[in-house]
Formats: structure tokens, C-alpha cells, sequence
């Protein structure tokens, strides 16, 4: 059984979704090497795991993640990827095939945010509290932001927050674009699962990776390419089971029935570099 004083990120499967609790409550869910690794390890097993259809990452206690463990940075003035636990690089969770949801139920800051932000959505918790705070501790924008925050929600807006490292509360994160959605505190895990529910009953898991895939790669691509891309993947699509499904269960009225993802399921063609 899972001693939850110790494990630092807790894993529960249940109807389709796979949980993933931060779990140092008593430090706002800091960021360090131990839940790093444990968190991207939770991930990587949640995407290869038949009975998980969608993964929700949300914290222990008050915060989500309030950024790194200054405990563990001070007086370390050569701080890489390897101290900060990331045997594997801050985007992996958009290399899951699964939909990833951040539910932000508290202070989200720093790395914490920068985690956030490598979720395919983010539903918060009202009055939950942003900051980049980078800026404020001598850095720069680091693990990420640089690239997640301006695709989000616009240059000058980025600059903003990590040229301020301002604090801002989810309602202004919303209006942002930051986050997709706020909700009371009281209701943040139930809503999401809600959603994520939606997910399971109605949408193909071929479909939402292929998605995925295709939304982190166009973004750096051409949208003459980004199109020509998009056309290949639907044509291999209309072969697949799940879209005579998705036909089936409409024309008689009905949800779909869709396998879970196969773990071979070659997302993009191999020859996509």
C-alpha cells in the first residue's frame, strides 16, 4: 500500500482517469528532484496503462506547485536539468499520448508554473495565485516558458508576466488565456473529472493523441505544411476502427465505443522528422 506521508506524487486510477497528486503539502508541493523524477515516471506509466484514458495532475493541501524548493538551490550557483530532476526535459508531458489536464488548485509559481504549462489544458481554482517570479530571483525565463507562454497567449502578454513576475490570480489567468477555465475551489476536482469524463465517452483516444501530436508539431511549422500534414493524417484515419465507430454510434444514436490507445499506435509516420 502507498504510504502517503512519504510518496511525493500520489498515483490513483479510477473510471478512466489517472490522478497524479503533488504531495508536499507542508511546502506548497515545492518543486525538487524526487517528485520530478517520480512525476515524468507516474506520467510515462499513466500513458502506457490500457485503463487510463485521461490524466489530471493537480497538489496536496493549499498549492499546486509554488516552484522550486529554495532549500535545496541555496548556495548551488550551477543549478542544470539534473538538480532540478529532469532526467527527462520539461516538455515530456507533451510527448504523452493521453490528454493531460493541469487542475490548479492553489499557488502555482516558477518551475511550478512552467509544469503547468506543459499540460494540455489547465482548469483552475478561484483565487488560485500565478507568478513566473523569475525575474525577481536574478533568472530568466526559464524551463520552457519562453516558448509555452507566447503561443498561449500572445508576446506582449508573456513579456509582461515574465518581465514583472508579477502575481496574478486565476481570473486574470482565464482572461489570459493561461488557463481554460476557473471554478470554486470546492468543486475544481469534480469539474475536471466532469470534463474528462466528457472525454472518455465521446472521443476517440486515436483521435485525441493524433491531435495532440499534431497541435505541438504545427506550432512550429508553415501552415501550407501544417495543412498537407493534417490532410495525410485524416486520409490514414478514415481506415481506422474508430471512425466507422464514431459513424455508427451517431447514425444510431448512441455513445462510441472506442478501444483504448494500443500501445504500439504509431501517432505521426516515423518518416515525419
Amino acid at each position: 500500500m502507498t504510504d502517503t506521508k512519504t510518496e511525493v506524487v500520489l498515483y490513483d486510477v479510477a473510471d478512466g482517469i489517472a490522478t497524479l497528486t503533488l504531495n508536499r503539502p507542508e511546502r506548497l508541493n515545492a518543486w525538487t528532484g524526487a517528485l520530478a523524477r517520480r512525476y515524468y515516471g507516474l506520467l510515462e506509466q499513466a500513458g502506457a496503462d490500457d485503463d487510463v484514458r485521461v490524466i489530471v495532475v493537480t497538489g496536496a493541501g493549499k498549492g499546486w506547485c509554488a516552484g522550486a524548493d529554495m532549500d535545496s538551490l541555496q548556495g548551488n550557483a550551477e543549478v542544470d536539468d539534473s538538480d532540478a530532476g529532469l532526467d527527462r526535459p520539461i516538455w515530456f508531458p507533451t510527448t504523452v499520448g493521453k490528454p493531460i489536464i493541469a487542475a490548479i488548485n492553489g499557488a502555482c509559481a516558477g518551475i511550478g508554473l512552467c509544469a503547468a504549462l506543459m499540460c494540455d489544458l489547465r482548469f483552475a481554482a478561484a483565487g488560485a495565485k500565478f507568478t513566473t517570479a523569475f525575474v525577481r530571483r536574478g533568472l530568466i525565463a526559464e524551463h520552457g516558458s519562453s516558448w509555452a507562454l507566447p503561443r498561449l497567449i500572445g508576446h506582449a502578454a508573456a513579456l509582461d508576466l515574465l518581465f514583472s513576475g508579477r502575481v496574478f490570480l486565476a481570473e486574470e489567468a482565464k482572461d489570459l488565456g493561461v488557463v481554460n477555465q476557473v471554478f470554486a475551489p470546492d468543486e475544481l476536482i469534480a469539474k475536471t473529472r466532469e470534463y474528462a469524463t466528457d472525454l472518455i465517452e465521446h472521443c476517440s483516444p486515436k483521435s485525441m493523441a493524433t491531435i495532440k501530436a499534431e497541435i505541438y508539431r504545427h506550432w512550429q511549422l508553415d501552415v501550407a505544411t501544417a495543412t498537407r500534414e493534417a490532410n495525410q493524417l485524416m486520409t490514414r484515419s478514415f481506415a481506422f476502427p474508430d471512425f466507422r465507430e464514431g459513424v455508427q454510434s451517431f447514425v444510431q444514436k448512441r455513445n462510441p465505443d472506442f478501444e483504448p490507445l494500443p500501445a504500439d499506435y504509431e501517432v505521426l509516420p516515423k518518416d515525419w522528422s
